[in-house]
C-alpha cells in the first residue's frame, strides 16, 4: 500500500459558469494536419492528454468543473477523434511535439499536464523533451512505467490486426461484445470494470482509416511481449516537477504494480490509488478525482526548471537501484524494471 495516507481534498469554489459554446470541438490546422480540440475556461493552462483509441471526450464531464479555474486545452491526438488519421508518425515524442505545436498555436506557454493511459505517456515524454514548458505532471493510469499491459493489445500489435479489428464491424459483432464485456462486469472481473469504455472503443473504430491509425498508434508502444517504450529510465528527471499518479486498483489494461514502481522512481511524487476503478479512474469516481487535481494544482508551485539544476541531475545520472531496501516481491520487480529500462526507451 501506499506509505502516505490517503487524502480526499475539499473541492475549491466555483468561480465562473462554463458555456456549451466553450466545450465545442475546434481546429486548428498544424502542419497541413488538422488537430481537433476543446478549449474552456481562464487561469492556468491545464492540458488533457486522453489515451489510445479515446478522444477529447473522455474528458467532456469533468472539462466544466476544470475550467472554472483553468484554461483547460482537450486535443483528440493525430489518429483519434476528429483529428485527421494521416499515415504518420505516432510515437510518444511525435505526440509530445504535436500537442507542443498546438499550445504554440494557442499561446499557451507553459501548462500542467494530464494525461490517462498512453496519454500518460505522452506527458511523461512532453516533460522530457520540454522542461521548461512543464510546470507540473498528473498521470492516470499511465502507459511507460512497465512492461505489463493487457493481452488483448498485445495481440493486436501483431501482423494481422487490421483482419482482426475489421471484424468488430461485423453485424452482430458490437452486440456480443458487448454481452460478453456485460457478463464481465456481472463476474465483478477487473475487465469488467472498464466494460462501458472499452465498448466505446469499438465504437471509436468505424473504418480502416480509424483501424489504421489505431494499429500504427498501438504498435509505435506495444509488441508481442508488452510495452516497448519506457520513461522510468528517466523518471529521476522529476525531481523539482510536482508529479502525483492516480490509478485504480482494478486496472486490468496497466496493473497498478506499475503505480507503484512510477511512484518510487519519481522523486516527491504523490500516488492516490482508487480502490475499486478500472483504467479509468476519473470516470469511476469523478468527484475525487477533481478534488485531487484542484487541491494538487493550488497548493503546489510550479516546477521552477533551470539549464543548470538540468544538467546536473543528468551527470548524476539515474539513482541506483533498490539496493538496501526490504527484498520484497515489489523491490524485486521494481528494480527489474529499472533493469530492463534501457531496452524500452523512447528516445
Amino acid at each position: 500500500m501506499v506509505d502516505v495516507p490517503p487524502r480526499r481534498p475539499r473541492r475549491t469554489p466555483r468561480l465562473r459558469s462554463v458555456g456549451d459554446g466553450e466545450l465545442r470541438l475546434r481546429h486548428r490546422v498544424v502542419h497541413g494536419y488538422r488537430r481537433a480540440y476543446r478549449m474552456a475556461g481562464e487561469g492556468p493552462a491545464l492540458v488533457l492528454i486522453h489515451g489510445i483509441g479515446d478522444s477529447s471526450a473522455t474528458w467532456a464531464d469533468l472539462i466544466p468543473d476544470l475550467a472554472r479555474t483553468h484554461t483547460v486545452i482537450a486535443p483528440d491526438l493525430l489518429g483519434h477523434g476528429a483529428s485527421d488519421k494521416p499515415r504518420a508518425d505516432y510515437s510518444v515524442a511525435a505526440y509530445a511535439n504535436g500537442v507542443r505545436d498546438l499550445l504554440t498555436t494557442l499561446d499557451i506557454e507553459s501548462a500542467t499536464l494530464v494525461g490517462h493511459s498512453l496519454g500518460g505517456g505522452v506527458a511523461m515524454q512532453f516533460a522530457y523533451q520540454f522542461p521548461e514548458r512543464t510546470e507540473r505532471l498528473i498521470l492516470v493510469s499511465a502507459g511507460g512505467v512497465g512492461g505489463e499491459v493487457n493481452p488483448v493489445l498485445r495481440a493486436v500489435s501483431l501482423p494481422g490486426a487490421h483482419l482482426m479489428l475489421s471484424t468488430l464491424r461485423l453485424p452482430g459483432m458490437r452486440l456480443q461484445v458487448g454481452l460478453f464485456l456485460r457478463l464481465m462486469r456481472l463476474l465483478d472481473t477487473d475487465l469488467g470494470q472498464d466494460a462501458p469504455e472499452l465498448l466505446n472503443l469499438v465504437d471509436a473504430l468505424p473504418d480502416a482509416t480509424s483501424r489504421s491509425a489505431f494499429i500504427r498508434t498501438l504498435r509505435a508502444v506495444v509488441d508481442w511481449r508488452g510495452q516497448a517504450v519506457t520513461m522510468l529510465d528517466r523518471c529521476y528527471l522529476t525531481e523539482g516537477m510536482p508529479t502525483m499518479l492516480l490509478w485504480g486498483d482494478r486496472d486490468s489494461v496497466v496493473p497498478v504494480r506499475h503505480a507503484y514502481g512510477a511512484y518510487k522512481a519519481m522523486p516527491g511524487s504523490r500516488l492516490e490509488i482508487f480502490e475499486g476503478a478500472g483504467h479509468f479512474p476519473f470516470h469511476s469516481d469523478p468527484a475525487r478525482f477533481l478534488a485531487l487535481v484542484e487541491e494538487f494544482t493550488s497548493t503546489t508551485s510550479p516546477a521552477d526548471w533551470s539549464r543548470e539544476n538540468w544538467r546536473e541531475l543528468l551527470r548524476a545520472g539515474r539513482p541506483g537501484t533498490t539496493a538496501g531496501q526490504p527484498d520484497t516481491a515489489q523491490n524485486r520487480a521494481a528494480e527489474r524494471d529499472l533493469r530492463e529500462a534501457s531496452e524500452r526507451s523512447a528516445t
